[in-house]
């Protein structure tokens, strides 16, 4: 049998080879012609799995190593016998890392306390559930939006939109890009939803690019109408408007779920499912390689406040700043950027000395190792 894999996928070079030609290609590259005679492909985002390249294929089997996967035209790769599957959750630790040094930078920057706070997020599924999990860990007020699941679970905890934009100190989107049905996605970041949050709120958009009006997010951090915003997917990626690069306070190049946790966990569900759908020898198979940073401990400082502290522990697993920058120094380099990402664990991998008990409770929760300074 022959794959097509996109050659950014990590830890998967070497894994199918014992039972498959495997083709390597960048994914904005695969062609028609590359397709026309594989059985399988293995894709992230950007390769466009639709009618133009799979047409006339001999094509079987799709397994995308993200969670998202509007990159694939569902209805036209169903109603053509090929079967896909992508990989739910594999990266909403990583997502949640990111926001957490998302919100730590800002609270230290501008000298914000985070308990009390409220945090509205919307969208509540693999990502938007641990997200919800990192506010409570920080001591914050969390509200969440989530209308499909209200639909069908009942009200329960979840709010409407309109008591996000009005309450919420901190608004975090983590929905699917959805142009059409019930619940559309596309601009749910608009004019009007920018003009309804606080003057002093901030916006952060992790999930998908179009959901995000960049335009009007443009406008109202111009106009002041919110305070500031975090953004990791933009329209038109990778040309991205440099404007509003700008203007926002960490810009970074689509690489919130970019843990080699995040990545090994996309890879693995790819390669267990094709194993599934072809009655491959590949059993519940996980990289084997992921490499620890060689700094994983941390004694946390005894001084500063709660917020110092956690930004001081979160940041020795990862800083959104650092990439932030990098994007910031060499726009154009954006895919690049993320083809050559550095090594990123996740909190679990570390382990934090801390004598205040405050602070220990909160890193426990965001799942890192927890010695007491006395026992050490």
């Amino acid at each position: 049998m022959k794959i097509i894999a996109d050659d950014k996928i990590p830890f998967l070079k070497g894994v199918l080879e014992s039972c498959a030609e495997v083709v390597y290609l960048p994914g904005a590259k695969v062609s028609p012609a590359d397709a026309k005679e594989t059985d399988a492909i293995i894709t992230r985002t950007r390769t466009k799995c639709n009618e133009n390249l799979l047409a006339g294929s001999t094509v079987k089997f799709i397994a995308t190593a993200t969670i998202g996967y509007d990159h694939i035209d569902t209805e036209w790769v169903e109603a053509n016998g090929i079967e896909w599957t992508n990989a739910p959750g594999c990266n909403s630790s990583s997502v949640a890392q990111y926001i957490s040094s998302g919100l730590l930078n800002l609270a230290c920057k501008y000298e914000i306390s985070l308990r009390g706070k409220t945090l509205g997020v919307v969208g509540v599924g693999n990502v938007g559930s641990k997200v919800a999990k990192v506010g409570e860990a920080l001591g914050m007020r969390v509200l969440v939006n989530d209308p499909p699941r209200a639909e069908k679970e009942g009200q329960g905890a979840f709010v409407d939109l309109a008591q996000i934009l009005v309450e919420s100190d901190f608004i975090t989107m983590h929905v699917p890009l959805d142009k059409g049905g019930k619940y559309p996605t596309y601009h749910l970041g608009n004019k009007e939803l920018f003009k309804s949050m606080k003057s002093s709120a901030f916006y952060i958009n992790s999930s998908r690019g179009p959901v995000c009006d960049n335009l009007a997010l443009k406008e109202a951090l111009k106009s002041g109408d919110i305070a500031g915003a975090i953004l990791d997917v933009w329209e038109n990626e990778p040309d991205l408007d440099l404007e509003l690069l700008d203007l926002v306070e960490f810009g970074t190049p689509h690489v919130a779920g970019y843990s080699a946790d995040g990545k090994a966990n996309g890879t693995a569900m790819s390669v267990n499912a094709l194993s599934k759908f072809f009655d491959l020898d590949f059993k519940d198979w996980y990289p084997s390689d992921v490499p620890i940073p060689e700094n994983n401990s941390l004694i946390i400082s005894q001084d500063g406040s709660f917020e110092e502290k956690m930004f001081e522990a979160v940041s020795l697993s990862y800083n959104i700043k650092d990439d932030s920058d990098r994007l910031r120094n060499s726009p154009t380099t954006f895919e690049k950027q993320r083809g050559d990402y550095p090594l990123r664990r996740e909190f679990p991998v570390f382990t934090v000395e801390s004598s205040d008990e405050e602070v220990s409770e909160a890193l426990m929760q965001l799942n890192f190792n927890v010695a007491q300074a006395s026992r050490l």
